[in-house]
């Protein structure tokens, strides 16, 4: 199975839960993220960077914008906002059946967004963070059961 997290820059939220699912190191799933907005090649947030790292979940990141390529590679596209997942169905109609935001996806339809740690303090992207690893808690067991 192949997941695409997107959010809006590819430097925070959608690059925190690659890196956490990877971490997982599940057979069978391959992880990558995109930015509706994102600068190519531009680093994670060095907040983001930080976190992960105190977790010792080390990886390299450059910012991808997502395009139609990303969009055909996945199976399962998993949004952090309800605008996010608006904007790939409005662009790209037919991907509507697999665009899901990651809440609505792992928790049975609710309707919550992952909100931007983008400029704010290392204790911001904690949190954000926090949520992210339960979020990815969910999905894996949702994928075992499937």
């Amino acid at each position: 199975m192949k997941i695409l997290f997107v959010c809006t820059g590819n430097t925070c939220r959608s690059p925190m839960a690659e890196v956490i699912l990877k971490h997982k190191q599940i057979d069978n799933i391959e992880v990558r993220s995109a930015g509706i907005y994102a600068m190519p090649n531009a680093e994670m947030s060095a907040h983001a960077q930080q976190v992960l790292n105190e977790a010792n979940m080390t990886h390299q990141h450059s910012a991808t914008q997502l395009s139609m390529t990303e969009i055909e590679w996945a199976d399962l596209i998993l949004t952090m906002t309800t605008a996010h997942k608006d904007t790939i169905i409005a662009n790209c109609p037919n991907a509507e059946q697999k665009v899901f935001t990651f809440k609505e996806y792992t928790s049975e339809g609710s309707v919550g967004n992952v909100v931007d740690p983008y400029g704010g303090s290392k204790e911001i992207y904690e949190v954000t963070f926090a949520e992210l690893k339960e979020l990815v808690e969910s999905l894996v067991k949702k994928l075992e059961e499937n």
